[in-house]
């Protein structure tokens, strides 16, 4: 356990292997449907673990509101039922808050800022807090591990031998940031004195997404916290469990009150509240395209705050003609189908070089008919279930999409099981660009596979999107790989490889896939505002 989990200074570097017990499909959808109806035929298995649920190993402990160091019932009184993926039952009430809480938690962060400690510390001091509170993340990780998969169904490997100590890792990054973060003298033209200071900016707002809840959760606190501020974080309704535990863990580090307020609820109360709020200096958003354009419309209509946004992408793969094919389709495979297809940086778009299109079809459906999806607290299962009944059913309907409009379906294309939001891995060739499965996020398992000739169409045909968030090349060219690398309009090319995330390389996207980086040296510019000092030099020695 302990080597693996030292693997996660490069998160994501291979998938999760396991064998191939017997396969099996179902014969109907929840809504009744029969799958023969919907175009799929049964001949499109794929190999299942999928048995009565396993009982996570993890209680329930925090579903309160987190306001100025307190759990405390939302102002209505009202809950909103959290659920397992795996059969769509409640894990727990957890408390929804609304617009009166997310004023509460604003003024506490608000005041945590104006008259706390957390600002008025010395970097290394909140480096020592930070470092503490990783020390405890390393300590708790089954039990966060835990949490993460029981309310987001993503493997339980996954989440504790990659994910938990990932955000470990990045909390130590950033509180080796803490004490470093320095202005600069300038030279004047004249007798001045010039001191460019980094100050932090304030109180930030967050909101996190469901699909990676504690990586994201790293991302933005971590920096925030290390430049100083405070903060007040919507987390994403299917998910807040993690977000509750953890933070309860920082204030247990040593984090003063109010510097981090954690409110669950959903988009258009809580997170509209905390877009729109006039006393929230900064904004960071991740999620889709569409939910971005109004998060960044709401912060401009209130005071013009600063926003950060990693939002949707339709990430292109491309494979040449010299790669080795095997490699190639287990990279691809991994490219989409991690995390059960529910990444914004998926290589969606899986652009093959004609000279091998046919053997790497073959070999691609091969692989997603091995791909053992089920109980993600089972060991060996490499893909659980869908978040929730809105994704599985929006996913169903792009698979429909595909078979309309005369993509070939290759594998999968249907739920698995009756129960829970389990889908097949889904495999379409033949797909063209004009065809909603080509254009639009889909946000699940399912690949499609696009044929190309050379390398200015597939140069063309790969930016011929509205997104720019990642891309994948496969090529033992390093001529290739160069030309592409510059060519791609995208904020991360990954060249033979894919989904390498370390704590220092800057994330974010072109076009509509968002504006400004998280992680790195440039996540800590989104936190800092900048002054410049300007004091007049009597009789100086130099200038």
């Amino acid at each position: 356990m302990a080597a693996a989990r030292r693997l996660a200074s490069s998160l994501l570097s291979r998938s999760l292997s396991a064998s191939s017990p017997r396969s099996l499909t179902s014969l109907f959808r929840g809504d009744g449907t029969r799958a023969s109806e919907f175009g799929v035929l049964h001949r499109f298995s794929t190999a299942v673990a999928v048995e009565e649920p396993i009982t996570p190993p993890v209680q329930v402990q925090y579903t309160q509101l987190l306001i100025n160091g307190q759990f405390v019932d939302a102002a209505s009184g009202r809950t909103f039922p959290t659920l397992d993926p795996r059969t769509g039952e409640v894990i727990a009430h957890v408390a929804e808050g609304d617009v009166e809480d997310v004023n509460r938690a604003v003024a506490a962060a608000r005041k945590a800022f104006d008259q706390g400690p957390w600002p008025r510390m010395t970097g290394y001091e909140r480096s020592r807090i930070l470092l503490r509170f990783a020390d405890l993340i390393e300590k708790h990780n089954d039990e966060i591990a835990a949490l993460e998969t029981w309310d987001n169904g993503k493997p339980y490997e996954q989440a504790a031998n990659v994910e938990i100590p990932m955000f470990a890792r990045l909390m130590r990054y950033y509180a080796g940031w803490a004490d470093k973060i320095h202005g600069l003298v300038v030279p004047a033209d004249g007798p001045h004195h010039v001191q460019v200071l980094h100050e932090p900016i304030g109180v930030a707002g967050q909101i996190i997404p469901w699909n990676f809840p504690l990586l994201m959760y790293a991302w933005k606190v971590g920096p925030a916290l290390a430049c100083g501020n405070t903060i007040v974080l919507k987390a994403a309704e299917q998910t807040p469990l993690s977000a509750l535990y953890v933070s309860k863990l920082l204030h247990e580090a040593g984090l003063p009150e109010g510097a981090i307020n954690v409110i669950p609820g959903f988009g258009p109360t809580a997170g509209a509240a905390l877009a729109s709020h006039m006393e929230v200096d900064k904004l960071a958003f991740t999620g889709s395209t569409d939910t971005g354009k109004i998060v960044l419309e709401l912060a401009a209509r209130s005071n013009l705050k600063p926003v950060t946004l990693e939002l949707g992408g339709k990430s292109p793969m491309i494979i040449m003609d010299d790669a080795d094919v095997d490699h190639a389709v287990e990279l691809a495979h991994f490219a989409l189908f991690f995390n059960q297809g529910q990444c914004c940086c998926a290589g969606s778009r899986t652009f093959v070089h004609e000279k091998v299109y046919d053997e790497f079809v073959e070999k691609a459906k091969a692989r997603a008919l091995k791909r053992v999806v089920g109980d993600p607290f089972r060991k060996g299962v490499e893909q659980g279930p869908q978040i929730d009944e809105d994704q599985f059913n929006k996913i169903l309907r792009y698979i429909k999409s595909g078979i309309d409009s005369g993509a070939t379906l290759q594998a999968g294309g249907d739920r698995l099981g009756s129960k829970g939001y389990f889908i097949q891995p889904t495999i379409f060739s033949d797909v063209k660009d004009g065809m909603q499965i080509a254009q639009e996020e889909i946000f699940g398992p399912v690949q499609s596979i696009l044929k190309f000739s050379d390398l200015n169409e597939v140069i063309r045909r790969a930016n011929t999107t509205r997104y720019g968030l990642a891309a994948g090349v496969f090529t033992n060219n390093l001529d290739t790989a160069n030309t592409l690398t510059r060519a791609l309009r995208a904020g991360t090319v990954w060249i033979n490889c894919f989904d390498v995330f370390d704590a220092a390389i800057p994330f974010g996207g072109y076009k509509m896939s968002g504006q400004g980086r998280e992680k790195g040296i440039d996540s800590l510019k989104n936190y800092l505002q900048v002054k410049a000092v300007v004091t007049p030099l009597k009789n100086p020695a130099w200038l």
